[in-house]
């Protein structure tokens, strides 16, 4: 617990520097497209919240390190060396504007590479009698982890649409980790978890319910792939840990990715990292919460958006958590989570929310139009 409440007091404090002097750099570090396609906020707001949290974690783990004996220090520093390529490209693209998708998606692949050398994290199995055998090959099983773990750095950065959102979903699937590596006496993942919840529990006081900062490209990748590592190095070195476990415990951030993919490339027929504006969170932000365009009313809006996901989300995180070690229950609980997440995003479509999901505030005036103007980078 000692990592937590280093990294919360380090990761708070960091980021009171960045609110308080972000207006000095405003031209770098404030977010003043207010109008693009997955736009939700009514005031330019500092978008390099992942600087706080990889200070917050240079400091928890330094200090815990070599002072208070809270995590192994050398394993630590190489995991956040290993983040290193892809936090770099994402603050990058937060403070110039100018860093391309493929740029960032390399990025996390080359960091996954480098994880796969320093922290032995490989995908060496998936618990299917089939695929198994196949992943004993050093190549393809290398080739699986870096489209894994770069697959789900950019998820976080795909779900970061609303104050709090990709915040708390991610601080629910490390405390899923931190218990789950404490039950299986994993000191490097427990210690790592707990450090990731305080640093983003610090940072979320100044993101929810009024945002004041956004975590950013760079704050959501470096999110993205310490949750995909952890997960790696669980599977890798418990094997008594179900393969499936990782799916379901991320299984939000990960089908809002592969169900993007599908609707973008199959049925709308364009490239896969074309911008639109009609994610799940979105939607539900215009056609569930819909109420006002007055910014106040907007930031109300914005922030009741964020608990229909943070609960949709549990229904993978929960169950994940209890039966980590159960391939019948995981499996059970990943379709009962893609059906669950196929009719809510339907229904909205359809403007057939049920109406006690719908808030009180809430109302349905007109379906949600088509968006093509340029996208928000951070969603990319």
């Amino acid at each position: 617990m000692l990592n937590l409440a280093l990294g919360f007091i380090s990761s708070f404090c960091m980021t009171l520097l960045i609110v308080r002097f972000g207006g000095r750099y405003g031209a770098l570090s404030l977010d003043h497209d207010l109008k693009g396609v997955q736009k939700n906020h009514s005031y330019p707001v500092p978008r390099i919240g992942g600087i706080a949290l990889m200070v917050a974690a240079c400091v928890t783990f330094t200090l815990g390190g070599t002072v208070f004996d809270g995590n192994p220090l050398g394993e630590s520093m190489l995991l956040l060396l290993c983040a290193a390529p892809a936090f770099a490209s994402g603050v990058i693209e937060d403070l110039t504007k100018r860093v391309s998708v493929r740029a960032r998606l390399l990025s996390a692949m080359l960091a996954a590479l480098v994880g796969v050398f320093l922290l032995n994290g490989v995908i060496g199995r998936v618990d299917l009698p089939l695929i198994d055998p196949i992943l004993s090959v050093a190549p393809i099983a290398i080739g699986l982890t870096v489209l894994a773990v770069a697959g789900l750095t950019n998820a976080v950065n795909i779900i970061d649409g609303f104050n709090g959102l990709a915040a708390v979903v991610s601080i629910l699937i490390f405390g899923s980790i931190g218990y789950v590596a404490h039950e299986v006496g994993d000191w490097l993942v427990m210690s790592v978890a707990l450090t990731m919840i305080g640093a983003i529990g610090g940072f979320a006081i100044w993101n929810y319910p009024a945002a004041s900062i956004f975590l950013g490209d760079g704050g959501a990748y470096f999110i993205g792939f310490t949750i995909a590592e952890l997960l790696v190095l669980l599977v890798a070195r418990h094997p008594n840990i179900c393969a499936w476990y990782p799916i379901v415990v991320a299984i939000y951030p990960a089908f809002e990715t592969l169900f993007s993919i599908y609707r973008r490339r199959i049925v709308r027929g364009r490239p896969v990292g074309a911008p639109d504006g009609i994610h799940l969170h979105t939607l539900i932000f215009k056609r569930v919460v819909r109420k006002g365009t007055d910014p106040r009313q907007r930031q109300r809006r914005n922030a009741r958006t964020s608990p229909y996901l943070w609960v949709l989300s549990m229904i993978g995180i929960v169950p994940a958590s209890l039966f980590w070690h159960n391939p019948v229950v995981l499996a059970v609980t990943a379709v009962v989570f893609v059906v669950a997440y196929v009719w809510l995003y339907t229904a909205i479509v359809r403007f057939r929310t049920p109406r006690w999901l719908v808030s009180s505030q809430g109302i349905v005036t007109a379906p949600v139009p088509e968006q093509t103007h340029h996208k928000q980078s951070e969603r990319s």
